[in-house]
């Protein structure tokens, strides 16, 4: 098992930034690929981006060209850069730690408990 802790979500205006943080520690961090998902009120979960331990990436388009991740094994931790942000963008944020194969069809079996990101229009 792998624990996760995710930091830096806020409240944002629409065009702002915000950069989340995914602190692992546990068992041997570069065995996981690390992926970020949100869920908004009312909606399902949906994936947001993955790298692998090689820094190999997959973005959803909704967030292509605006977001950015990435990973720093030494500190096992995994980012993500968030710019341009929407009011759609408004959701909880959670990091997940897999395969990328099971982070990308949402089944990762290490989940983090979420950071809130509120974008104002």
């Amino acid at each position: 098992q792998v624990q996760l802790v995710e930091s830096g979500g806020g409240l944002v205006q629409a065009g702002g930034s915000l950069r989340l943080s995914c602190a692992a520690s546990g068992r041997t961090f570069s065995n996981y690929a690390t992926g970020w998902f949100r869920q908004a009120p009312g909606k399902e979960r949906e994936f947001v981006a993955v790298i692998s331990w090689g820094g190999i990436r997959y973005y959803a388009d909704s967030v292509k060209g605006r977001f950015t991740i990435s990973r720093d094994n030494a500190k096992n931790t995994v980012y993500l850069q968030m710019n341009s942000l929407k009011p759609e963008d408004t959701a909880v944020y959670y990091c997940a730690a897999d395969s990328i194969p099971r982070l990308r069809s949402g089944r990762a079996s290490n989940w983090g408990q979420g950071t809130q990101v509120t974008v104002s229009s």
